[in-house]
């Protein structure tokens, strides 16, 4: 499973900037290393994605780039739907209640992307699916 990071606009090969909160940098970089057991795919991408991050103070981050526990809202470019979710870490997921695990390929893809930018990756199944993140909301601060 690959996971790619886009410019919409540009349709660039080159990946946007990530940006992560400390304390998010830690506990993401904590839950990577303890994964790989368990999730090496999904494990290896999540550490591949923090790994490559800019990290800021608490202070310093922007609402526009998507964080643990904030409410986005991203389009599936293939079929024009949007979606809202919380991204959370794995313990408090609950698909019905719409909070995603940061440990499933759109969580990990969504990670310090910020508004307007675009995540690719090809499916299990082989097949390419493109997001665009629309909007993010800060439920909690970092």
């Amino acid at each position: 499973m690959t996971i790619e990071k886009t410019v919409t606009m540009a349709r660039s090969d080159v990946k946007p900037a990530i940006i992560l909160s400390a304390k998010d940098y830690d506990r993401l970089s904590t839950l990577a290393r303890a994964a790989q057991n368990r999730l090496p795919d999904l494990a290896s991408e999540l550490a591949a994605e923090v790994g490559r991050a800019h990290v800021l103070g608490r202070d310093e981050i922007a609402n526009q780039f998507v964080g643990m526990n904030d409410d986005v809202e991203f389009r599936d470019d293939t079929t024009g739907r949007a979606r809202q979710v919380t991204l959370v870490y794995p313990d408090e997921a609950d698909i019905s209640q719409g909070k995603i695990s940061v440990m499933t390929p759109v969580g990990t893809a969504l990670i310090g992307l910020r508004t307007g930018h675009s995540i690719t990756w090809e499916t299990p199944l082989g097949e390419t699916r493109q997001l665009t993140v629309i909007s993010v909301r800060k439920l909690h601060r970092h």
